[in-house]
């Protein structure tokens, strides 16, 4: 597995062995808002260029978030995505433009005042050796400790609600390293929601997983989507995409290409144009989203029933390649 940055937060007072099953989603105590009267909730970039080795890899890059969307951040290899992500989450600034979080220049924040607007899952993060998924997953209460104000009776109920949450009250005290691929997914995206924002920033948040795992990470996404949250999230996938967002911002070559409803988006066209496949968009026969099916060479079974012809003829259950039109 690729490695990320670990988590470098103090590691605060063990959690009590609680579970959530008739807790409440916590109360939260937001940071006071800077949100200038009349001006929308959300997060948005603004002619943002953004670079590094001095090569630029986002280029004058402007669109807004919707505020309460499941957007799917889209595109082919070394487009800027994560990078773009990056720059959503502080963690870049920008070359020139700027991200403005609630119509507030996002790097005017205080970084504790920032983590308890929003929060992120990197690519590929790395726990500390031997760290408890309770233990993992109360580092996010860290942005609510100040000085005057350590661990408290809300600390623990936000662990224990997002251990509910994410269906892992009855793991909370294994190691992180002995869970599933699925399982420590799930255990991070417990972390950024023990860290109670409004709005979740996921890069790659499917990757390394096999496809069950997948689906079980974006069906969770999607359902604190339907409870409030706004989530971005950078994926390959475009059909995952586009069955689960309700946004998508496409990106091709550090700009951005197109955004919008994935119904109004996703095209033949636009995949031909963006990724270079041929392609034919059908609705998906479960959810009625648009699906991609490639103009790829695809394996057909032939051969007579029995039979097994001469040289060069397929014999039963033997597979060729077949070009779709």
């Amino acid at each position: 597995m690729a490695k990320g940055n670990p988590v470098t937060a103090d590691q605060p007072p063990p959690a009590d062995r609680r579970t959530a099953t008739d807790l409440r989603a916590p109360s939260r105590e937001p940071a006071p808002s800077r949100e200038p009267a009349g001006r929308a909730r959300g997060l948005s970039a603004h002619g943002v260029t953004l670079s590094y080795g001095g090569q630029p890899v986002v280029r004058d890059v402007s669109l807004d978030i919707p505020h309460g969307s499941l957007t799917a951040v889209i595109g082919p290899n070394g487009c800027g995505k994560s990078t773009l992500l990056k720059a959503f989450a502080r963690l870049l600034k920008p070359d020139s433009g700027s991200v403005s979080l609630h119509g507030t220049d996002l790097h005017s924040y205080r970084s504790k005042e920032a983590a308890r607007h929003l929060a992120l899952l990197p690519q590929s993060p790395i726990a500390p050796e031997g760290i408890t998924v309770r233990g993992l997953v109360s580092r996010g209460r860290f942005p609510h400790h100040t000085l005057f104000r350590q661990w408290s009776p809300d600390d623990e109920s936000a662990i224990a609600f997002a251990l509910e949450r994410t269906d892992l009250t009855g793991i909370a005290d294994l190691q992180v390293g002995e869970l599933s691929g699925g399982q420590r997914q799930r255990a991070w995206i417990a972390m950024v929601l023990a860290q109670q924002t409004d709005l979740l920033l996921l890069d790659e948040p499917t990757t390394f997983l096999d496809i069950a795992h997948q689906y079980e990470v974006l069906e969770l996404c999607a359902e604190l989507n339907r409870e409030g949250a706004t989530v971005v999230a950078v994926l390959h996938d475009l059909n995952q995409a586009a069955r689960f967002a309700d946004h998508l911002v496409v990106m091709r070559a550090g700009t951005v290409h197109a955004q919008g409803p994935p119904g109004e988006v996703l095209t033949s066209e636009l995949v031909e144009e963006v990724f270079g496949l041929p392609c034919d968009i059908v609705p998906d026969p479960r959810a009625g989203t648009p699906m991609v099916v490639p103009h790829a060479k695809a394996r057909t079974a032939l051969g007579p029933p029995g039979g097994g012809g001469g040289r060069g003829e397929p014999g039963p259950g033997t597979v060729r390649e077949s070009a779709e039109p």
